[in-house]
C-alpha cells in the first residue's frame, strides 16, 4: 500500500541512541524509515487523553491469532481499543518479547561508554531513555511497561529458546502506522537486547509525519472480525 499521495507535516532525524516522544492525533499516520539497515526501535504507546490506558500486547498477539505483528495487525490497549494500527511494514516482523535494555544491563554488554569521553556519542540504554520521555508527561517507573521492537525479530524453537534473526531490516525498510485515535507515543532508536553484536551502535531512522485517510487502516479493520469489533470501540470515543 502507498501512502506517498498523504500530505507531509513533518519530518525529522531520530539519530542512533535518541528518544522522542509526541501525540500522534487521531488521522495522523507514522512513518517510521529505517536509513541504514539493522534498526530497532522501541516504541510505547498510551491513550494521550487517559494515560492509564496503554499498550497491551498479550493481548494484542491474543485476539488476532498471531506470535508477531506486522501489516494488517493493530496495536491494542488494555481497555480494548485500538492504539494504533500498522499499516505498511516492509520488513514484515516486530518483536514483542525482547523489552529493553537497563543502565546496568548496558553495561555489562557493551562495556563504560561515559559521556565524559565519548561526549554525544556516549552510550544510552532503553530504560532511562524511557523515562526521560515518561518524565515530560508526567508520568514515571511505574508507568514503564511493554515495549514492541520495531524493525527486530526473535523467533522461538521447539525448545521454547528464543533467538535473534539478524538483518531483519534492510536500509530503506519502512514501517507506518496510524492512529484511530490520539496516541501517545514514546520510541527510542537502540540496538535490540538480544541482538549479538557486542559494539553500542545503533542505527539513525527518518520519522515522517503525515494527514492520513481512514482508509489507509481498512487492511487492518477487516483483516479480523475481532480488530473490526477494535475500531467499533475505538470510534466510540468520538461518537
Amino acid at each position: 500500500m502507498t501512502t506517498l499521495h498523504y500530505p507531509v507535516i513533518a519530518e525529522e532525524a531520530l539519530p542512533g541512541g535518541g528518544h522522542r516522544s509526541f501525540v500522534l492525533k487521531r488521522g495522523q499516520l507514522l512513518r517510521l524509515t529505517d536509513l541504514e539497515g539493522g534498526a530497532n526501535v522501541s516504541l510505547m504507546l498510551l491513550n494521550a487523553r487517559e494515560k492509564t490506558e496503554r499498550l497491551n500486547l498479550p493481548d494484542s498477539l491474543k485476539c488476532q491469532h498471531t506470535a508477531k505483528l506486522t501489516q494488517g495487525h493493530c496495536l491494542y490497549s488494555d481497555m480494548g481499543n485500538v492504539l494504533a494500527a500498522i499499516t505498511k511494514d516492509t520488513c514484515g516482523w516486530s518483536d514483542s518479547l525482547g523489552g529493553v535494555l537497563s543502565a546496568s544491563e548496558a553495561l555489562e554488554k557493551y562495556g563504560q561508554g561515559r559521556y565524559q569521553e565519548l561526549r554525544n556519542g556516549y552510550h544510552r540504554n532503553g530504560v532511562d531513555n524511557l523515562l526521560i520521555e515518561l518524565g515530560k508527561w508526567g508520568l514515571g517507573l511505574a508507568d514503564l511497561l511493554m515495549t514492541l521492537n520495531l524493525f527486530s525479530r526473535v523467533d522461538v524453537d521447539r525448545d521454547a529458546q528464543l533467538h535473534f534473526v539478524p538483518g531483519n531490516s534492510k536500509a530503506g525498510d519502512c514501517i507506518e502506522l496510524y492512529a484511530p485515535m490520539d496516541t501517545l507515543v514514546l520510541l527510542t532508536a537502540l540496538q535490540h537486547p538480544m541482538d549479538p553484536n557486542p559494539v553500542y551502535a545503533p542505527k539513525p531512522l527518518t520519522l515522517t509525519w503525515m494527514n492520513a485517510d481512514a482508509s489507509v487502516a481498512e487492511g487492518c479493520r477487516t483483516s479480523r472480525p475481532e480488530n473490526e469489533r477494535g475500531f467499533i470501540n475505538t470510534d466510540r470515543l468520538f461518537a
